[in-house]
């Protein structure tokens, strides 16, 4: 019988996905089909991803899409889920079975107490309610706070669906069931205090009103650390100049946080006492990895945590940053995948390579254009950049006549087909204008004189976002 629910699907899939007018010559819409009362006998789960595409259930979230089974739906003119209009597309509606997918706008808590988990039919002659639990969406994440917290500091865990969260279990089966604290209103996020002895890295799981939610394996994750300025990594220096753009392990700094040991400070202490960076330079500072004579700059090292055939978009890199106070205006943090750029900014033909530029005070205002944005972290902030984001594969992955997108090994022999295999970031603090339609926004730069601006903890990690099924994915075929 499933197979045959399947089968139908299918067919219905290649229908027109128009709509069809209502009229009086319109035979959906004839007399014996609005008069006749429509019955919903089930309710099924359409998930093509799953071993079990068509599977009857007795609730369903917001976003997924179910399909009615019974008798006299053709003919419905309107369907009603906890009182909200939801649309439908009759070229999926048949006498007995019709798809609704659930839109993410229906009421929940806020639905009236005698519409709350109900569907309600409605045709011109005749209507119907159906008794059926209708939940927020799956919990989902979309970021951490910081990844690599020490022990009692606090850490918030962003996403969807968060509330009442009562359970987090931490890498290593680590549980936390005291100070968790929620946004039980809107469920935008949780937090929890980082317990001692966490000595694992992987992902976090949390149990709350709405079921599971889990993030990335990249909590506490220091499988692929690349440079962390305290003897994971080797950081290279060469030609370097008390008024030159070369950081070396003299310029770096202590954790302001005192955490973590030695960071990077991006424009170290040298410069401010020199006044400062002008506006419009290029290469202000450069801190790279030691490059070709260090194991640790072959990144082959990386495939037993992360598979080299894996999507760049399921693989990021991480830092931590800290800027204790506001930074705006001006300035751009240039990441390079190898040492051949001529670290010249967003506007430069490094745009074109492997690079990334992270402007965190360029953000938007309030109607959706470029807009300086004044910067601050209260303590360190984990940045999070997908390597599908470079610019380089960026191009690529956004090329809809690109069949083959990159992978993780072709980041892997990218580098160490390079002359100069360095990792590297910098400072730089020239002019930026950003293209938006037809209009450009331009940022001048003008003299950085502050404020100071804390970087560590470069590292590769898995960057896979799982939603946690309500239903066992093993279940006999």
């Amino acid at each position: 019988m499933k197979s045959l629910k399947y089968i139908w699907l299918s067919a219905l899939a290649v229908l027109s996905v128009g709509m069809v007018a209502c009229n009086d010559d319109d035979p959906y819409f004839d007399e014996d089909n609005a008069k006749s009362t429509p019955v919903v006998n089930k309710v099924y789960l359409e998930d093509v991803k799953s071993s079990v595409p068509d599977r009857e259930v007795t609730y369903a979230r917001l976003g997924q899409m179910i399909r009615l089974e019974g008798s006299g739906f053709v003919g419905v003119k309107h369907v009603y889920v906890n009182g909200y209009d939801t649309y439908f597309n009759r070229a999926y509606v048949s006498d007995n079975s019709m798809l609704v997918t659930l839109n993410a706008k229906t009421p929940i808590t806020d639905a009236e107490e005698s519409a709350r988990n109900t569907i309600r039919l409605v045709k011109d002659g005749a209507e119907s309610v159906h008794q059926f639990e209708i939940r927020a969406a799956s919990p989902s994440v979309t970021s951490v706070s910081n990844t690599l917290p020490v022990a009692g500091e606090r850490v918030v865990v962003f996403g969807g669906s968060l509330q009442e969260i009562s359970k987090v279990t931490l890498p290593g089966d680590v549980e936390v069931t005291e100070g968790i604290a929620s946004d039980d209103e809107e469920g935008e996020w949780f937090s929890f205090v980082m317990p001692s002895g966490v000595t694992a890295g992987g992902h976090i799981t949390a149990i709350g009103a709405n079921g599971i939610a889990q993030t990335p394996e990249y909590f506490n994750n220091r499988d692929c650390m690349i440079l962390d300025f305290d003897g994971t990594g080797v950081q290279g220096f060469w030609s370097w100049k008390e008024d030159g753009s070369m950081i070396n392990d003299e310029d770096l700094a202590d954790d302001p946080e005192g955490k973590y040991g030695k960071c990077w400070q991006v424009v170290p202490d040298r410069m401010f006492a020199a006044g400062g960076v002008s506006s419009g330079k290029p290469r202000v500072t450069e801190c790279w990895t030691a490059g070709n004579d260090s194991d640790l700059d072959d990144w082959n090292r990386m495939t037993q945590y992360i598979d080299p055939e894996t999507s760049l978009t399921d693989i990021a890199l991480q830092f931590d940053i800290n800027v204790p106070e506001p930074w705006e205006a001006t300035g751009q943090i240039e990441i390079a995948l190898i040492n051949n750029f001529n670290w010249s900014g967003y506007g430069s033909d490094d745009r074109y390579g492997a690079t990334y530029f992270y402007v965190p005070w360029l953000g938007n205002d309030t109607e959706g254009n470029p807009a300086n944005i004044p910067f601050v972290t209260e303590g360190w902030q984990t940045v999070t950049i997908p390597l599908s984001e470079l610019n380089k594969y960026k191009t690529i992955f956004e090329d809809k006549e690109e069949a083959v997108k990159p992978v993780f090994r072709d980041v892997i022999n990218e580098r160490n087909d390079a002359f100069y295999r360095n990792f590297g970031m910098g400072f730089v603090n020239t002019d930026i204008e950003i293209e938006k339609g037809e209009d450009v926004f331009k940022f001048k730069s003008s003299a950085f004189t502050g404020p100071k601006i804390y970087v560590d903890n470069w590292r590769i990690v898995p960057y896979t976002f799982v939603t946690v099924s309500d239903y066992p994915e093993d279940e006999e075929e």
